[in-house]
């Protein structure tokens, strides 16, 4: 990647969308230019998809769940254990970590009644020693886009090519 690889992932970012003309207009290089590129990213497998956000409240989806998840240890439990989490129904990031907690599950969920059903799934895994759960009461900062958090020079430095 390039700078003006760089600078076309950031513009995409702050414009939301990758439309050629809308990064002509943010950054000034050429839409043709603009659409090549895009083209090879995602060639390249920097450019996954186009993104649709959600505003999951205004779709139902209100409460937000963060549960840290302890289980028993052993070669590969956190391949088995991380795709039993992954599976359940609201689920939508699942993390293997360091330290005391050996996973963070984030759910969206519409319902204490979908809460309840999600303590009772983790119950279900039978590696699981415990659980912790938390309710988000606020939603300080949900950045869906991370090079929004950024800005260009730094972006130049961790991802361009020396």
């Amino acid at each position: 990647m390039d700078e003006q690889d760089v600078e076309i992932l950031k513009a995409v970012a702050e414009v939301g969308e990758p439309s050629p003309k809308a990064i002509e207009a943010e950054t000034g290089i050429p839409k043709s230019t603009v659409h090549y590129r895009l083209e090879k990213l995602r060639e390249n497998g920097i450019v996954e998809d186009e993104l649709f956000n959600l505003d999951l409240k205004a779709i139902g989806l209100n409460l937000t769940v963060i549960t840290e998840v302890m289980a028993d240890y052993e070669e590969g439990y956190h391949e088995e254990v991380g795709e039993q989490l992954s599976a359940i129904q609201g689920v939508n990031q699942v993390y293997f970590t360091m330290g005391d907690t050996d996973f963070i599950v984030i759910a969206h969920l519409s319902s204490r009644e979908m809460v309840e059903e999600l303590v009772v799934a983790y119950e279900g895994i039978d590696a699981i020693q415990r659980t912790s759960t938390n309710f988000a009461i606020t939603t300080i900062k949900n950045e869906r886009i991370p090079l929004r958090n950024y800005d260009l020079d730094t972006l130049k430095d961790i991802v361009m090519d020396d």
